[in-house]
């Protein structure tokens, strides 16, 4: 397999969506919880990019095993189209989940079980979101599981690793009891913060559905935009896009954020035609892309407006 090819298998230029939110909760942890532990943050990086490549090959591999259509499977599939060996690629996925498998275990004796918990949890949802004889995605919950494995999820893992030694969420366990406990206040700050990555990460995988449906629908794959219709799913996406914004401004007044995060609100500029334009016209190769747009000018604004608070905070 050439390197473009494996590219093309684990979809490189997805990986935004699970950049951002490392990215984010990198300069959240720092900005709220002054905490930063880099060596380990690095090490999950690696890991958490391998699983997310695992996951999208199982996709591609799944949706290649189960299409009912040869011009899909043969046309517009990468493993069909570029005739890429199923043993090859089955090789690829069992290699990048066993390494990610070995950074987690690494720094869950290093941090404390309560990270293999939430490791665990992911990647069963990664896993068995594509994989199975019922996948998570074709479903009409895969929105929800996106979201909330890579916003909240990844979001979660990277603020814990730097933050294992205040002790603010802590699983105690042993062979006669387990204990999990930590600060309210830290717990839900993480939740509230975690939302807009949930919504824009969320909003790809609806854009998604809402513009393959038809296809869905040929290869028996039920999405949420199947149940809701069309329209109802278009106005969903405008909801979760325009939330994340409340939840910053509620943020903001709640203090879990300072005044630099406003400049998330300069996003709109390029978010309202965005959003406009996906809304007028759902087309794959032409609108699609707006979700993306939206995720890298919103997240984009997101991780500049806490990084001037990680500066502003420095200077004062």
């Amino acid at each position: 397999m050439t390197r473009k090819g494996f590219f093309d298998l684990v979809e490189i230029r997805t990986k935004l969506a699970s950049l951002f939110p490392f990215v984010i909760a990198v300069l959240f942890t720092n900005t709220y919880f002054h905490s930063f532990h880099w060596g380990k943050t690095l090490f999950f990086f690696f890991g958490m990019i391998a699983f997310d490549m695992a996951t999208t090959a199982i996709n591609n591999y799944m949706d290649f095993r189960k299409a009912h259509s040869e011009e899909y499977k043969y046309q517009e599939n990468i493993i069909g189209k570029d005739q890429l060996s199923e043993k090859t690629v089955v090789m690829i996925i069992f290699g990048l989940i066993g390494f990610a498998a070995v950074v987690g275990l690494t720094l869950a004796i290093q941090t404390g079980w309560l990270l293999l918990v939430m490791g665990c949890a992911c990647c069963f949802i990664g896993v068995f979101y594509t994989f199975g004889p019922i996948p998570l995605s074709r479903m009409p919950l895969g929105e929800v599981f996106s979201g909330v494995t890579m916003g909240l999820g990844i979001f979660a893992i990277t603020i814990y690793l730097n933050t294992y030694d205040q002790k603010l969420f802590y699983m105690d366990l042993d062979f006669n009891r387990f204990a999990i406990t930590g600060s309210t206040t830290a717990a839900l700050a993480v939740v509230w913060a975690s939302l807009p990555l949930i919504a824009t990460i969320a909003n790809i995988m609806l854009a998604n559905n809402i513009c393959d449906l038809d296809q869905d629908i040929a290869n028996h794959r039920y999405t949420l935009p199947f149940y809701l219709g069309k329209k109802n799913a278009v106005i969903l996406f405008n909801g979760l896009m325009y939330s994340s914004y409340l939840a910053i401004a509620i943020g903001w007044i709640a203090g879990i954020y300072q005044w630099p995060i406003l400049l998330v609100f300069l996003s709109l500029l390029k978010v309202y035609p965005q959003t406009k334009a996906f809304t007028k016209e759902q087309i794959k190769s032409k609108t699609f892309a707006m979700s993306i747009k939206n995720l890298v000018t919103f997240n984009g604004c997101y991780a500049l407006g806490l990084l001037v608070t990680l500066l502003w905070q420095s200077f004062s």
